[in-house]
């Protein structure tokens, strides 16, 4: 990586400026002269007003209903450093990309304000007006362009214009300079309150923290948090069609992982082939990965959460892949299957993923419309406590095992078996429970549906042969004004469908 040339410093330089002491460009004027001249103009390329914009004003005009004359700040976020002087990847804040449009690596540092205005007169007849504060365009006459490693176009390529925000996500813009003078504008005891998103940007937090003055600033601000989690709760048209095609193109990234698993087999940390496989497509055909892939094969696949991947990949063992791709738009799928890493399950690996297959049908049977959200839970759970009584594994009746007391089908099965799902993989996750586990299904709420059994090698209390199997099958689930929509239909979950469609797959 190139390294950013920087000026002599003194001596008693802040620790944390230091990244960028390994070498130095030339300080002299005529070196500033020369290196801001002489550019061409550059190419007229105007932004289209983005497919979203008229959906974030809905958004925010459902946002402005709930907190009428107040000022509310929702930031972006800032890079996060990673090795001194370089960042990782900026992804904004869902609650902003929501809001704006903004996706993909766009716009760090920018905030939003929605300033409160009369009732009625502010965008399409809300209480609120929307400002997009942002860190413009700066030009090639100004040291930025080509000594700023973070922000510099020389470095980073060219920022849009404030006029080229305001034409693609229909929001007013204005430079990040005046936020400070926006945000104060008519605040104090008896003047507009301001609330901003918490846990996102500190320096932000902290402006609003000097301009504002109450006790109750941090229950408010959490109210706000709250509000903005609530709103992703039920998709809207365009929401739900970037969900298809992030789950379209996961499923497509399934596909490749089964070509990839003769390669995996053949390598020493064939989970990291199929890791590798995963990623390779998400960056090619979206953004990224919606969150860390699983790729756990035999024993691995027991443990809930493992992302190590560095283990083999055995025939005559299941592969548990878990895996999201997140579009530019920043919506994921989340999709689990469990594969017969030689294309055919044995008997007792049929047996269980058969298992865990009932009960994600048996959650499918309850997601409907006015079923609550932890009805889905609970029919899926019926289930696995009733296959581990038959093979009897429970020390009491499924039944029993199933009261509240009890719950000894857990040991098998902790994790829940939804979580709702958009912008980012646990979406909606500071809602309140009401409206979250208590919650009433409504059409256009999109989850996921995943049981699983997990039977570790030093359980005890399980037969020798299910030892050290994992199975889970997650797909994810659009409530509709009749009943549901599996969104991830398209990959197969039926065992006899997984080996045709593997074996087609590996002769390919």
């Amino acid at each position: 990586m190139s390294e950013d040339l920087t000026p002599e410093t003194a001596t008693e330089q802040p620790l944390a400026d230091r990244g960028s002491n390994r070498s130095q460009r030339p300080g002299s004027a005529e070196f500033v002269r020369f290196i801001t001249s002489g550019w061409g103009a550059r190419a007229s390329t105007p932004l289209e007003r983005s497919p979203a914009a008229d959906h974030t004003a809905a958004r925010r005009s459902a946002l402005s209903a709930q907190f009428p004359g107040e000022r509310l700040v929702i930031p972006a976020g800032t890079f996060k450093p990673r090795s001194n002087d370089t960042d990782y990847r900026f992804r904004p804040h869902s609650a902003f990309a929501h809001l704006t449009g903004l996706g993909s690596e766009q716009e760090p540092d920018a905030v939003l304000v929605l300033h409160p205005v009369e009732d009625g007169t502010g965008d399409d007849g809300s209480g609120h007006h929307a400002v997009l504060y942002i860190r413009p365009l700066a030009g090639r006459d100004t040291v930025e362009f080509f000594s700023d490693a973070r922000y510099g176009e020389f470095w980073v390529g060219a920022r849009p214009t404030l006029e080229d925000l305001e034409a693609l996500t229909g929001i007013s813009t204005a430079h990040l300079d005046d936020l400070r003078d926006g945000v104060a504008k008519d605040v104090g005891v008896d003047g507009v309150q301001v609330r901003v998103v918490p846990d996102v940007d500190e320096a932000i937090e902290d402006l609003v923290e000097e301009i504002r003055a109450t006790e109750e600033a941090g229950k408010r601000d959490e109210k706000l948090a709250e509000a903005l989690s609530e709103l992703r709760l039920v998709k809207d048209t365009h929401e739900i069609e970037q969900m298809r095609l992030a789950v379209d193109t996961t499923i497509d990234g399934f596909e490749k992982i089964v070509r990839a698993l003769p390669q995996a087999v053949a390598h020493r940390r064939g989970e990291r082939v199929i890791e590798g496989t995963f990623i390779g497509h998400a960056r090619q055909e979206g953004n990224a990965v919606g969150y860390e892939t699983i790729a756990a094969s035999g024993e691995h696949a027991t443990t809930l959460h493992w992302i190590d991947n560095d283990g083999r990949v055995t025939p005559g063992e299941l592969v548990l892949v878990d895996a999201g791709v997140e579009v530019d738009s920043l919506y994921t799928a989340d999709i689990t299957r469990t594969l017969p890493i030689d294309g055919t399950f044995t008997e007792v690996q049929r047996r269980i993923y058969q298992a865990v297959l009932d009960a994600a049908d048996a959650g499918f049977a309850a997601a409907v419309p006015g079923a609550r959200f932890r009805d889905v839970h609970e029919a899926a759970m019926k289930v696995i406590a009733a296959r581990l009584e038959e093979w009897g594994l429970l020390p009491v009746t499924a039944e029993e095992a199933l009261l509240q007391e009890n719950q000894h089908h857990r040991r098998w099965m902790v994790h829940g078996t939804s979580h709702h799902l958009g912008l980012d993989v646990h979406d909606c996750a500071q809602a309140r429970a009401e409206l979250y586990l208590d919650g009433v299904l409504e059409p256009g709420m999109v989850f996921t549906i995943e049981p699983g059994l997990y039977f570790k090698s030093d359980d005890l209390l399980v037969p020798a042969e299910y030892r050290g199997i994992g199975v889970r099958i997650e797909d994810d689930v659009l409530v509709t004004a009749d009943g549901n929509e599996n969104l991830s239909a398209a990959l197969p979950r039926h065992p006899d469908a997984v080996e045709a469609w593997m074996a087609g797959l590996l002769r390919g």
